[in-house]
């Protein structure tokens, strides 16, 4: 699991407007969706029937 120490900035009636977040803090949240989003691309191909193809052939 992901931890991320947030910080939420309200706005004037008290709702959640904002969340400051660190450098590190935004690179590691930003690794973890590009990770989520191959895992997820991988899960539809793999239900693609005939959709494996060669390395050689995605590489051109």
């Amino acid at each position: 699991m992901l931890q991320i120490k947030k910080r939420i900035i309200t706005d004037k009636n008290g709702k959640a407007a904002s969340v400051v977040l660190t450098k590190k803090e935004f690179d590691r949240l930003v690794c973890y969706i590009e990770e989520l989003e191959d895992v997820a691309s991988y899960d539809s191909a793999k239900k693609v029937k005939g959709a494996a193809r060669k390395w050689e052939d995605v590489k051109r």
